[in-house]
């Protein structure tokens, strides 16, 4: 029983000691404020620090890998990238990721959301990755601030080579705050196909493709021009910026004169701007005449 006793009486010594304690020290500041009014904490509701993730994401039923860089702050504008061709579905998220490191490294700003879209090509018509390059955009329009608890406010496309020949028919189809289009193409895919078929160049799957579907270039011609960029050059949404290397492949400068022509003459089109450099396919990115063009096109706009 004494023990018993001495716990009981040590124990309510201890509780009295406590509350001195707390009464006299900066333990009651942390649990009151200076109006003795306790101290509410917020529920956390978005996340402000930055990252990078790959997200699966799902828009009216289409599904597509995208590669998220987002920066310490929740109020973004967003830079949606687009890479070009690649030989394998087995790289497009390497490309993805790629296209968004060498854009990102065009920024001046670094408080830019860069959103890259892994578009599939090889095992689909040339032109059908459209409709993942769709859904991306419009998850990133209408979806994206709720998934990832941000506020996004201006929305930019960008893409490279197919990305720039994906980014050119989005404008045809959505508005955004502007659209840059580095090397789009191909341009012309009767010619490309057409080169192929006659051995002056190398076969590519997107045209094998095109010919298992629709037969040659001579028996369908219709088939291939339809889904050339050539085709896709009038009512543009928003402002675009083309960049074009004048040493790119000889492919690619045949029909871009006819193209850029094209799209200057258009009556239906928001504004076009065409930077011509010195340079090959990603002339963009090795050159500050060009860096200089995308940031002023974005604070522009």
């Amino acid at each position: 029983m004494d023990n018993k006793l001495a716990f009981i009486i040590g124990f309510i010594v201890l509780l009295l000691l406590l509350v001195l304690f707390y009464n006299n020290t900066g333990i009651k500041k942390l649990m009151l404020n200076q109006t003795s009014s306790p101290i509410t904490i917020a529920p956390v509701t978005n996340d402000s620090t930055a990252y990078k993730t790959t997200r699966s994401i799902n828009y009216n039923g289409v599904n597509v890998d995208v590669i998220i860089d987002k920066p310490s702050i929740n109020e973004v504008d967003v830079l949606i990238t687009y890479h070009g061709t690649v030989e394998s579905d087995d790289a497009i998220l390497t490309a993805a990721d790629r296209t968004l490191t060498e854009f990102k490294n065009l920024l001046d700003s670094q408080n830019m959301m860069l959103v890259s879209v892994a578009h599939p090509q090889r095992n689909i018509l040339f032109g059908d990755n459209i409709k993942q390059a769709e859904a991306a955009l419009l998850w990133v329009k209408n979806q994206a601030s709720q998934d990832l608890g941000i506020t996004v406010n201006k929305i930019f496309l960008a893409g490279h080579s197919q990305g720039g020949y994906l980014v050119t028919r989005l404008n045809t189809m959505h508005q955004t705050n502007g659209v840059i289009a580095n090397a789009p193409g191909p341009l012309d895919l009767l010619y490309r196909c057409q080169l192929e078929e006659s051995g002056k160049i190398q076969a590519s799957y997107s045209c094998d493709n095109l010919r298992n579907e629709y037969g040659s270039t001579s028996a369908n011609p219709n088939a291939y021009s339809q889904r050339s960029l050539l085709n896709y050059n009038d009512s543009f949404k928003s402002d675009i910026l083309f960049v074009q290397g004048l040493a790119d492949s000889a492919i690619q400068l045949h029909s871009w004169p006819t193209f850029k022509n094209e799209i200057v003459n258009c009556d239906n089109c928001m504004a076009s701007k065409f930077v011509e450099i010195p340079g090959g396919h990603t002339a963009i990115f090795e050159s500050q005449t060009a860096k200089t063009a995308l940031n002023n096109f974005i604070s522009n706009h």
